[in-house]
């Protein structure tokens, strides 16, 4: 694990938004399945692996600064952002995470645990009563993160990426309740 230092996004650092937004590893694709109201999940993992970006998301971050339902937190390594999380008040009491990303040379080093951490002290601050994100199944390391933390599988769109022409994903929703 690295020593390193959660900041808020404010006026100075804004610039900073996106910095750990980098391709990751796909290796392999989830498999989620509902049976008697619960859900569970299995994994198919590929013979051989590739790499995927997400394109920066289009926001207007200015807005996030001092906002009372919603923030962004960076990690720092020294100078260097190496990880960024972009929360929000929802309308069912929970903190949507509406994004997190760590920087590839810092993954598997405790950075993500620890912007969850600071995302937790944010929403129980805000009487929220749990958390809630999205990500694809293919997003398998991620996927493993989240459920290594104890989040657990509330729902799948397979409907939500269906418009993208080379998509064969399925949007994974997941839950953690304080």
């Amino acid at each position: 694990m690295i020593q390193g230092r959660i900041v808020e996004m404010n006026a100075k650092n804004v610039s900073d938004i996106n910095a750990a937004n980098q391709p990751f590893e796909v290796i392999g694709r989830l498999v989620p399945s509902f049976y008697d109201g619960a859900w569970s999940f299995s994994e198919r993992l590929y013979q051989k692996a590739y790499h995927k970006s997400y394109p920066n998301d289009e926001e207007h971050y200015a807005d996030y600064i001092g906002h009372p339902e919603k923030i962004v937190y960076f990690y720092y390594d020294g100078k260097a952002c190496a990880g960024q999380i972009r929360l929000r008040k929802n309308w069912n009491r929970y903190a949507f995470i509406e994004d997190i990303a760590v920087a590839a040379f810092h993954r598997g080093r405790g950075v993500g645990s620890k912007l969850i951490e600071k995302a937790r002290e944010w929403a129980q601050a805000k009487g929220l009563l749990g958390f809630m994100l999205e990500t694809q199944d293919v997003n398998l390391l991620a996927c493993r993160f989240y459920h290594k933390l104890g989040f657990k599988i509330g729902g799948v769109d397979t409907m939500l990426y269906a418009n993208f022409d080379n998509a064969n994903e399925r949007a994974v929703f997941w839950y953690q309740k304080f």
